[in-house]
């Protein structure tokens, strides 16, 4: 299986450059079983496309500012993109430099501060420590950027900082918002719950590793990122018995399958939390969920493999092509999709 299978054709102009005015406003695209045709509908119809007794599952994961500027000693820009916090003002980053600094170095960044180059780990990541005025969480809730993906070209601006993050996000840690996410509000939210449509959450924290591109041929000898996740036993709870009542289970992004199908254990659900490079691809059987609410990927990328393991490639492909003939808008800011098995 080639990483080349996975490509299609996208024009720039629908890539989403800014949210809409209404989260829920977004079209959706449902793409039943089998053979049936592709249904072009907004996410607010959800409600009369769900059943009573379905359980939509969330990320709860909370987006930091993550995004940081800085110099070298010799004066070199330095920007900075936090991948993961690791406690005691340390993190795991990226580092945007014409010239790799020494470890032991540091950085001055711009809004006060410094960052102490640690180590450099053999993925490319940096691990440094922070010597700023407060816990690095809390500080950089007003010292970091909200880190937009490479292919928004803006800067952030300051109604990102609401619209970046979803409505029920609550666990801080991730680099990047669980994008099928963002299409809720409150008010779907509450036609969902009068349908008699359960919630439960997850946790995932994105990794900026998410946006790394596949640079093998061969998808079998790709190495996969790993993310944090925390499975509840409340969820596994609420699963089983959505189960036993002959309820579906709805996954809210491809990070809540990842979540899931790490947490499954000879077929069954069981509580976990803790680290998961689980890698999903067409030949892998997903059992966790009956249907999948996600965004469009981007081409040649691991969560559009994910999406062809759960619909069928050629399924997907097809899904794809009628999306950009209809001009959906795609990726973080762009329009949804509503899943069913292949």
């Amino acid at each position: 299986m080639k990483t080349a299978d996975f490509h299609y054709d996208l024009p720039p102009d629908l890539i989403a450059q800014a949210p809409l005015a209404e989260r829920s406003a977004s079209r959706l695209l449902v793409v039943p079983p089998g053979a049936g045709a592709f249904g072009d509908r907004q996410v607010r119809d959800l409600p009369s496309l769900l059943q009573p007794g379905d359980l939509l599952v969330f990320n709860d994961t909370r987006v930091i500012p993550a995004r940081l500027f800085g110099h070298k000693a010799t004066g070199g820009r330095v920007e900075i993109l936090i991948e993961r916090l690791l406690g005691g003002n340390e993190a795991r980053a990226q580092l945007g430099v014409s010239k790799p600094p020494q470890v032991g170095s540091r950085i001055a960044l711009d809004e006060g501060g410094e960052a102490e180059v640690r180590a450099r780990g053999a993925d490319g990541f940096w691990h440094l420590r922070f010597h700023v005025p407060q816990s690095l969480e809390q500080w950089l809730l007003h010292a970091g950027r909200m880190p937009l993906p490479p292919y928004i070209q803006r800067e952030p601006g300051a109604d990102d900082a609401e619209r970046y993050q979803t409505v029920f996000a609550r666990e801080m840690g991730a680099v990047a918002a669980p994008t099928a996410g963002l299409h809720f509000d409150e008010p779907l939210l509450a036609a969902l719950r009068a349908k008699g449509v359960q919630f439960g959450h997850v946790t995932l924290h994105v990794g900026a590793g998410t946006f790394q591109p596949v640079r093998v041929d061969d998808v079998h000898q790709h190495r996969m990122h790993s993310e944090w996740i925390n499975v509840g036993a409340e969820l596994v709870q609420q699963v089983r018995r959505t189960r036993e009542a002959g309820g579906r289970v709805i996954a809210v992004g491809t990070t809540v399958v990842r979540a899931l199908e790490s947490a499954m254990v000879d077929g069954e659900l069981r509580p976990f939390a803790g680290d998961t490079a689980i890698f999903i691809f067409p030949g892998y059987a997903i059992r966790s969920v009956d249907a999948l609410l996600t965004n469009f990927h981007l081409p040649e990328s691991t969560l559009l493999m994910l999406v062809s393991a759960f619909s069928g490639k050629a399924r997907i492909l097809a899904a794809y092509a009628h999306a950009v003939r209809e001009r959906y808008r795609f990726f973080s800011y762009g329009d949804a999709m509503l899943l069913f098995p292949g």
